[in-house]
């Protein structure tokens, strides 16, 4: 409410990103304060056995996550986890820093309850970034998405290689790894969504061939056709991937409520929010299919409520993260959703969310 009524319209009074950079020095300076780590933590953190899940070895004691984008440079893991999420997924790093596009690149479209950003990768770098992270203290799984320097000169195995050296330097810290092959290009336009180019990326993580093996999940873009996605998954099956997460922003605006010259005035860019709900939840439903709910998946793209969180539930998500749902409803829908899911369980007397998921199925 009081983010809602107050803090909201004032942010809202700045652009997108001169925003996100005031939220996010706010959570730097509570990250180095147990008061107001402890403060957040009993206005917005709520927690229940119930609620808890063991992935990959991992204890997620709540299904919401931070999704990446939100934290790039591995800044707030602490305050997030004091806020209630159940793990936090820092990212995009890339292997060497970037200050990313010009501005401005981040644009809210109120009406819709979307955002577009074209933010170009921005990050510290893989090394910097996991430097920074060693110091951090968490007692919930820490993920790290990761993606191309975003360098039109680095393509084809100097693409890969920077891969590497990001994934490389992630495993030192991370609970698991995210490989997001959505944004960055490769030789001729393409991204690493290109089957050929994705075979050749994950021969060359070797995700399960080192003596540390950090389970490792690949991001999907939310534009991709079933028979796209099928095919992309056959190949990341073949490497043994982990996991995965869906989905990454998309570039269409079929449907949106605002119009035509606003948005060709703002332009190219990855469109995040409310209006791919849908499609996100589609291509959840589409990798539970194909992997048989043997995979743990991790839904993302549009959650802005409980009954978007629970559609995804149900498509097969095991695991959600959140981004643009914060900017347009705040902290308190963490708190919100967890406890309506709790709520549920408790209605129905049952002990975990995946049995709530069998049971309302």
């Amino acid at each position: 409410m009081i983010y809602n009524s107050l803090v909201k319209s004032l942010l809202f009074k700045l652009d997108a990103e001169q925003a996100h950079s005031t939220i996010h020095r706010f959570a730097e300076t509570a990250s180095d304060s147990s008061a107001l780590k402890a403060l957040a933590k009993s206005l917005y953190n709520y927690q229940s056995a119930k609620l808890s899940q063991q992935i990959w070895g991992l204890t997620f004691r709540n299904p919401i996550g931070l999704a990446a984008g939100f934290d790039k440079n591995g800044q707030i893991p602490e305050i997030m986890e004091a806020l209630g999420f159940g793990f936090v997924e820092v990212g995009s790093i890339t292997a060497n820093p970037n200050t990313g596009n010009p501005k401005p690149r981040a644009f809210r479209l109120p009406k819709d309850r979307a955002i577009i950003n074209r933010m170009g990768l921005n990050n510290d770098g893989a090394q910097t970034v996991v430097k920074r992270l060693k110091n951090k203290k968490l007692s919930i799984p820490l993920g790290i998405n990761i993606a191309k320097t975003h360098d039109p000169k680095i393509m084809g195995d100097a693409a890969i290689q920077d891969y590497v050296q990001s994934f490389t330097e992630a495993k030192k810290v991370a609970d698991y790894i995210t490989v997001n092959i959505s944004c960055p290009n490769t030789a001729k336009g393409k991204t690493f969504e290109d089957p050929s180019a994705l075979d050749e990326l994950l021969s060359a993580l070797k995700i399960r061939d080192d003596a540390r093996v950090v389970p490792t999940t690949v991001k999907f873009s939310s534009d991709l056709t079933k028979d796209q996605l099928l095919q992309l998954l056959e190949i990341c099956e073949n490497h043994r991937i982990h996991g995965y997460v869906a989905c990454n922003t998309s570039s269409s605006r079929n449907g949106l409520q605002t119009n035509d010259a606003e948005l060709d005035d703002i332009g190219q860019g990855g469109l995040s929010g409310k209006p791919i709900a849908n499609k996100s939840v589609q291509i959840v439903e589409w990798i539970s299919e194909a992997t048989k709910g043997q995979k743990p998946i991790i839904g993302v793209g549009g959650i802005n409520n409980f009954n978007t969180a629970l559609k995804m539930l149900l498509a097969g998500a095991d695991l959600l993260q959140m981004y643009t749902g914060l900017i347009y409803e705040g902290p308190g829908l963490v708190k919100s959703i967890n406890r309506q899911l709790l709520h549920e369980l408790e209605e129905l007397n049952i002990k975990s969310i995946h049995q709530l998921v069998k049971a309302i199925d």
